[in-house]
């Protein structure tokens, strides 16, 4: 019950709750950021879609911490969770500094990450940790395109996505040394695909 109801706050805070980080939000001292409108508007873009990614990791961490047996692994999915949460919290203020929205469809983002987290989690730890694995890594390639089209001088999102990248790098790590096991090439091709749909979607709305 307390793990169901864990799952139920989660939601509720990361769709309708200002969140609030643990950690101070990356910067780069002494480096100001000035944008044109054009500059502005594509990091607006492109920080709605890492949002979006964050809103999405607190639905499966969630899940898969629902899902587990095992109270180790629920308590490492929780806690990869608590930094997600500095990522959702980072991206949400640096969208209202850029003067753009969180997308539209947040919750349904959460509720189909949600649902896969929840059946990556009943297949079994090994399972549920591959999910994990292929997910940071895919993550993290997406991080690294962002920060060759991040505005040269939007200082602040390239220091915020660049601390999410080396983060989910180390979940990816992580989860691996615990024994994941490595989804079949047409899964990780399948969630390929369905990432591109969401990122493409939450560019615009």
């Amino acid at each position: 019950m307390d793990t169901l109801l864990n799952a139920a706050d989660s939601a509720l805070r990361t769709l309708f709750a200002k969140p609030h980080a643990s950690r101070t939000c990356p910067t780069l001292p002494g480096q100001g950021t000035e944008l044109s409108a054009p500059d502005k508007a594509l990091a607006g873009a492109l920080m709605r879609v890492n949002h979006v990614g964050e809103v999405c990791a607190q639905a499966l961490y969630a899940s898969q911490a629902l899902s587990t047996r095992n109270p180790v692994l629920r308590e490492k999915f929780l806690e990869a969770s608590k930094e997600e949460g500095d990522h959702l919290a980072w991206t949400r203020e640096r969208l209202e500094e850029l003067g753009a929205r969180p997308s539209l469809l947040n919750p349904l983002w959460y509720a189909g990450a949600f649902g896969l987290g929840l059946l990556a989690g009943r297949l079994g730890d090994r399972v549920s940790l591959g999910f994990v694995v292929e997910t940071e890594h895919q993550v993290e390639a997406h991080l690294a395109s962002h920060l060759e089209r991040l505005p040269a001088g939007d200082h602040a999102s390239r220091a915020i996505v660049a601390q999410m990248k080396d983060d989910e790098a180390r979940h990816a790590q992580e989860a691996q040394s615990a024994g994941a096991f490595m989804l079949p090439a047409p899964v990780r091709a399948l969630m390929r695909t369905a990432a591109k749909v969401m990122t493409t979607t939450a560019h615009h709305i």
